[in-house]
């Protein structure tokens, strides 16, 4: 059961433990999530008091999300998470047995992350690759067809939640033709909206039914020349109508360089386009601060959906890492014997 009344926003916090003021401050704004970093990062019982204190700061058991793609982009790594193949280089290996291979990794994934009492992935990453998309997103994609991409995201949602983890589907509605770095600039890509429906954004409408999802800042100008996706209202309802995503939607990170303004304007414009809830990463008090004050309350609709995304997570699920890893190297052997 979730709160009557909560923030429109997912906030991070400074370290790791969580401060005096910290507590405060999400007591009184009652953010609808949490994030971790590496900076919140130490041992396994630090991480399990640190989501502990997150979760009564709020007084329920409000989602704890972290960036456990595999690969490049993992904030757990050895010994508190195995180390992956980045997603890219596991589905060549895998080949036409990467739907089973990648549910089964997100599987592990998720024994993992609720070990630490993390129950929240950023993934999937279903961007479709292309010859020039940025090295920053190159090899985190799955594929460069929408089919293949739609797949391994579908075995990484089902995987996710099988082991009680809710997944966040990114970037919608697609990062992959962009061909600079959001977290230094605005990326904008020029193709023509027929191709980006048959091509980019065509795995987020195989994928419509994830239970959250985080948008692109990235302007798509054949749809909206002036405004990135994140602050769009052109952009959201295409999200909402075209592609039929009905999850919970929150802006990618507030702060990326991507966006111009204030954090206050900028959080203001995402909600005021569509976002259900912003993101902001970086746990600078002033900065979340400007992110409460502009995000306010979630209004009806977003309520709704975040109350449907608590109804999906299996507070209950159990992950026997031992035996899952056991399954993994069979699997993998598998795959090697088939070569």
């Amino acid at each position: 059961m979730i709160p009557a009344t909560l923030g429109a926003f997912i906030a991070g916090c400074a370290g790791t433990i969580l401060l005096p003021e910290e507590r405060a401050f999400f007591a009184r704004t009652q953010p609808f999530a949490f994030i971790l970093f590496a900076r919140n990062i130490d041992t396994p019982d630090q991480i399990r008091a640190l989501c502990s204190d997150l979760r009564e700061s709020v007084g329920w058991n409000a989602p704890i999300l972290i960036d456990q793609e595999g690969g490049r982009v993992a904030r757990l790594r050895p010994p508190l998470a195995r180390d992956w193949l980045p997603p890219l280089d596991e589905a060549a290996r895998a080949g036409d047995r990467a739907s089973e291979v990648f549910h089964l990794r997100y599987r592990i994934i998720a024994a993992e992350l609720r070990a630490l009492g993390i129950d929240g992935n950023c993934a999937p990453c279903a961007d479709v690759m292309r010859p020039d998309t940025h090295d920053i997103l190159l090899n985190r994609c799955y594929g460069d067809t929408p089919a293949r991409v739609g797949d391994l995201g579908r075995a990484v949602s089902d995987g996710l939640l099988a082991g009680g983890v809710l997944p966040v589907l990114k970037h919608i509605p697609g990062h992959g033709a962009a061909t600079a770095d959001s977290h230094l600039e605005l990326p904008r890509v020029d193709l023509a909206e027929d191709i980006l429906r048959a091509t980019d954004f065509a795995p987020f409408a195989q994928l419509a039914d994830i239970p959250m999802g985080m948008t692109a800042h990235v302007v798509y100008s054949a749809i909206d020349p002036d405004l990135c996706a994140t602050v769009s209202p052109r952009m959201i309802d295409l999200m909402r109508s075209d592609l039929g995503f009905n999850g919970l939607l929150m802006s990618d990170d507030i702060s990326m360089q991507a966006l111009s303004g204030t954090i206050h304007s900028r959080s203001h414009a995402a909600i005021a386009a569509g976002c259900d809830v912003v993101l902001h990463c970086n746990g600078d008090m002033a900065e979340m601060e400007e992110v409460a004050e502009a995000a306010g309350p979630m209004i009806a609709a977003a309520h709704a959906r975040a109350a449907r995304v608590i109804a999906m997570r299996a507070e209950d699920a159990a992950g026997d890492l031992d035996a899952l890893s056991a399954q993994w190297e069979a699997l993998i052997a598998g795959l090697s014997g088939d070569g």
